[in-house]
């Protein structure tokens, strides 16, 4: 489902992606949705979120931007402050980052190798995916009291489709990255009876999330050492995925900590890194 990951101070390095396993079905030109289904009950407290204050942080909203950004540079603001300026700065762009990445999603659909076997794909299990249904939007980030920034990428849902997060595209790789993670959360909705909020237990949400973060080429080596600064060679994929599909398990609301979405993971690690459909192997 949505593409979470927390981080300290700043998940403002690489927002991570989904969340699910086998789900249900979407009918042709139905809405997919873009987050984790909410649960009444969460077994885990989260950390409260800090809410911005002038006097503390050193972002005032009131002043001019310049003003603020002279704060920045001068030392006088927080990391908390950069934070809350950063997402301010976010609304004001709102209007342009999502056309940009309305014009990327565009391209994407036409031209995309992988984008476009992926829709095929969806389209042969009675499914649609198209601008109808994969919206960017402004994607509000959340920093908790611990200090940990929780951004996202994008996000799927039966109900209403794909959800881009236009004010963390960096380029249109990285969208096309965002959006084969969250197709392939799709096809396994269509082609199996996915629990995605993890009811039952989380297995369904830690299969999904490792194959999407193995086939959607978000953890080729490139990436890893160029983007996230992980500068490992030996068994750097595998660790990739495992990495980011345990971020994503404990974005669950039945996860109850890091240590419970390691374990729900290496319990299916073996066939779910194996399963490499609707490909006949790692595209990329």
């Amino acid at each position: 489902m949505g593409t979470t990951e927390p981080s300290s101070s700043s998940s403002s390095s690489s927002p991570s992606s989904s969340t699910s396993t086998p789900p249900a079905t979407i009918p042709t030109g139905q809405n997919v949705n873009v987050s984790t289904p909410a649960s009444s009950s969460s077994p885990g407290s989260a950390p409260s979120e800090m809410v911005n204050d002038p006097a503390r942080t050193g972002f005032d909203p009131q002043m001019k931007w310049w003003m603020n950004y002279f704060n920045v540079l001068t030392g006088k603001m927080t990391k908390e402050g950069m934070f809350h300026f950063r997402e301010s700065r976010y609304k004001v762009h709102e209007e342009r980052d999502c056309k940009r990445c309305d014009e990327y999603r565009d391209w994407l659909f036409n031209y995309s190798p992988i984008i476009r076997f992926l829709s095929e794909k969806t389209g042969d299990l009675n499914g649609r995916l198209d601008k109808s249904n994969v919206v960017c939007r402004r994607c509000p980030a959340r920093l908790d009291e611990d200090g940990n920034v929780h951004r996202q990428s994008g996000g799927f849902s039966p109900d209403h489709g794909i959800l881009l997060c236009a004010n963390e595209v960096r380029d249109r790789k990285h969208l096309e990255d965002t959006l084969a993670h969250e197709m392939i959360h799709a096809w396994d909705h269509l082609r199996w009876k996915v629990d995605w909020v993890g009811d039952k237990d989380l297995k369904h949400a830690a299969c999904t999330e490792i194959r999407a973060s193995m086939l959607s080429g978000e953890c080729r080596w490139t990436k890893e050492f160029f983007t996230r600064g992980q500068w490992g060679v030996t068994q750097q994929f595998q660790d990739c995925v495992r990495r980011r599909a345990v971020q994503s398990v404990m974005a669950r609301p039945r996860c109850k900590d890091e240590e419970h979405a390691t374990k729900v993971i290496n319990s299916v690690w073996d066939s779910c890194f194996a399963d490499t459909r609707p490909f006949d192997d790692v595209y990329r």
